[in-house]
This record gives structure tokens, C-alpha cells and sequence, in this order.
């Protein structure tokens, strides 16, 4: 019995020393070309020591919600739900917004599910859909949004929480930041605020190495820094008064700025198509059945029957849009077309599973998900829209 106890003990010893560590690090509309401005060093140094992939390419519509989705689920919009930020059920009249936490809406199992369901411990620090009112969908330590919380207090509770006995610890974590989508908004990606948002990103990669270097784990971590979506500079005098061209008529829209949905009234649905088709400039008028396959965007009923998407740089807007301007004024902002380089993030890894010094050109944020599953060893699930084969080669041999 002893000697049972004895090889019990040094195989589950074994299983916790191997077992590898991941930290996914989203900072929210962080764009693929913020590392070249020369203000990041800490992430130099995980781009010279890993790996670094030109561009994230986003899924559409390059919204922040939709694609922290599809990051973490390895599933397209249409496949998952969350088909943009704030959106209506057109048949129940239901809305989804940011502080949803009703099952139904989130469809597929994010990766922390998976993980859990194979024995992995996890938590998160900010993560759409990561409190769910399924407690069974959830990680094991997992937060509430405070979006005032400070960034520094979110990376020592991760810290903190890779402290804990080894049999409470998480191996995988993800966090959140905004700082970039906020001041990207606010002051454009061409302005010197948002040159100081990229070096306080900086700094955060530089605080959390060192809080894993105290705590003796930092040649044992995978740390993949990852943002949602890009940003493009935006003026009022590039707008297309959606509210206007179709005064009168009977209709629900949804959303704005770069990317709008459209559910017609039966009465006047062939009147609204008529004039969206005819007043196509600066955007693209689509039916949901006709929108282009390498979209990803027409297979679900929660989609409306008509979708608009703008031209980079332009935006589609309401009269309180434009009456309001003044006072909720933007300067840059995304949702635009999900191959438009402007509309692309970062993919930066640097640990134990990936290669060093390695660059690679695009890479695509549902490959995420079957790369998580490779560095674990876990099974990923069936039909899932994200591919190894993309992305895989950027793993040690």
C-alpha cells in the first residue's frame, strides 16, 4: 500500500510539473502596426525571443465582442452568437447587450469549458462570456467587468492567483485591457495620446513578466498577447445619414458607425432595398443569403435580412448621430470589413511551446482556439471553424 501511495504521489508530482502554463492577453483595439512606432520595447522583447505574426486577422464584424468570442471559441459569429456588440432577436424582439449573461445567447464552449472539462484549472480577469449565468460555463476564478478597475490590480490577481497550492492553481488565464480601443476612439490611431496608450500597454507586458519572475514561473509560462480587432481615423464629414435616406419608411436598425443591420417591415421591405441598393457609395448594401462567403456572416437566423458595411473611414449614422456628434465626438473607431489591414490586430507569443525568433505573416483569430488545445494536449471540439494547420507551425518542434 505504501509503495501504491508512494508511485500515486510521484505521477501526480510528474502531471503538475509538466502540465504547461498559458496567459491570453487581450488589449482591446491594439493595431497590428502599434509595434512599429517604437515604443514598445518589453514587447520587442517578446517578438526577438518568439513568435510574431504580422497581423490577427478579426472576424466580421470586427467588433470587440464577436471576436473575444470567437478568439476564445474558435467559431465565426454566425456559429457562436454573438453577431455584433449590441444587437435585436428579430423574431422575439430580445436585445443582446455587453452585460448579457443569459445562456442562450453564447453558443459553443469556450476554451476555458474545454479546459476544465479535461482537468485544467482555470481563471480569467475579464473575458466576454466569461459569467455566464451557467456556473458550469464559467472558469473557476473569474471576475466581474469594473471597467475603472486599475490594470496593475488585474495582472496581480493573476499573479496571485498562480500562487495557490498546486491543486487549486489555474494553468490557463486570460485578461483584459480596453486602454487602446478607449483612447483609440477618443484621439484617433494616428495621435499622440494614443502613442502614450501604447506604451502604457507596454509597461503592463513589463509588469507582468516581473510579477512572474518573483514568483519563479516566468520560463514556465506561454504568454500570447492577442487584440480583437485594429482602428481607422473617422470625421463627420464622412458620414451616410442611413435615418435620413430612408425617412418614412418602416424598419429596425441595428448597430451603426461601420457596420449596420437592417430588418425591414414586410410592407416596405422591398422599398428600403430598392433605395439602399441605389445609394451604394461608400458602403455595401447586402441580403443576409447574399452576403459573400468569406464573410462568415449569413447563416444565422438572429442576422437581419439586410446588412450594411461601410467604407473604411466612413460611417453609418442616425440624426442623433450627427446631432450629438459634437458632444460624444470620436476620432477613430473599427467594424469595418475584417480584411482591411487597418482592421487587424496583434498575435505575439513568447514561452516554453513556441518557437524563438520566429515572424510569419497573417494569421487568423479562430486558430486560436485548436493552438490552445495543442499546447494543453486536449482534444478540441468538433466543428469548430479555427484550423491547426494555420497556425500550429508557430509551436516548438
Amino acid at each position: 500500500m505504501k509503495k501504491f501511495l508512494i508511485l500515486f504521489l510521484f505521477i501526480t508530482a510528474q502531471i503538475f510539473a509538466t502540465e504547461p502554463y498559458v496567459i491570453l492577453v487581450s488589449f482591446d483595439g491594439f493595431r497590428w502596426d502599434y509595434v512599429d512606432r517604437g515604443v514598445t520595447p518589453n514587447i520587442q522583447k517578446f517578438i526577438d525571443d518568439g513568435v510574431h505574426a504580422l497581423s490577427l486577422r478579426p472576424s466580421f464584424p470586427s467588433k470587440t465582442f464577436p471576436n473575444h468570442y470567437s478568439i476564445i471559441t474558435g467559431l465565426y459569429p454566425q456559429n457562436h452568437g454573438i453577431i455584433s456588440n449590441r444587437f435585436r432577436n428579430p423574431h422575439s424582439g430580445e436585445w443582446f447587450g455587453m452585460r448579457t449573461t443569459k445562456n442562450n445567447w453564447w453558443i459553443g464552449r469556450a476554451f476555458w469549458e474545454t479546459a476544465e472539462y479535461n482537468g485544467i484549472i482555470t481563471g480569467t480577469y475579464f473575458w466576454p462570456g466569461s459569467r455566464l449565468d451557467d456556473e458550469t460555463r464559467r472558469p473557476t476564478y473569474s471576475k466581474v467587468y469594473e471597467h475603472e478597475k486599475p490594470y496593475e490590480e488585474r495582472i496581480d490577481s493573476l499573479i496571485k492567483w498562480l500562487q495557490f497550492p498546486k491543486e487549486k492553481r489555474p494553468h490557463f488565464l486570460s485578461i483584459y485591457f480596453d486602454e487602446t480601443d478607449t483612447k483609440g476612439h477618443m484621439y484617433g490611431p494616428n495621435s499622440p495620446e494614443i502613442n502614450l496608450s501604447i506604451q502604457r500597454c507596454d509597461s503592463l507586458v513589463k509588469y507582468m513578466v516581473i510579477g512572474l519572475e518573483k514568483i519563479g514561473l516566468i520560463d514556465s509560462v506561454n504568454i500570447i498577447l492577442t487584440s480583437d480587432h485594429g482602428m481607422t481615423e473617422i470625421s463627420k464629414e464622412r458620414t451616410i445619414n442611413i435615418e435620413q435616406m430612408l425617412d418614412g419608411l418602416d424598419y429596425t436598425a441595428t448597430g451603426g458607425d461601420p457596420f449596420m443591420m437592417i430588418q425591414p417591415s414586410e410592407k416596405d421591405k422591398e422599398n428600403i432595398k430598392t433605395i439602399l441598393e441605389a445609394n451604394q457609395r461608400h458602403y455595401k448594401f447586402y441580403e443576409r443569403d447574399n452576403i459573400p462567403e468569406y464573410y462568415h456572416y449569413s447563416k444565422n437566423g438572429l442576422i437581419t435580412d439586410f446588412v450594411l458595411s461601410a467604407e473604411l473611414g466612413w460611417l453609418l449614422v442616425h440624426n442623433r448621430d450627427i446631432e450629438r456628434w459634437d458632444e460624444y465626438k470620436s476620432a477613430g473607431t473599427h467594424g469595418y470589413d475584417n480584411h482591411q489591414i487597418d482592421m487587424h490586430g496583434i498575435f505575439i507569443a513568447k514561452g516554453p511551446a513556441f518557437k524563438k525568433g520566429y515572424k510569419t505573416g497573417t494569421v487568423w483569430n479562430v486558430d486560436i482556439y485548436p493552438l490552445l488545445c495543442e499546447i494543453f494536449g486536449i482534444p478540441q471540439p468538433q466543428n469548430i471553424d479555427g484550423k491547426l494547420d494555420r497556425i500550429g507551425f508557430l509551436l516548438a518542434d
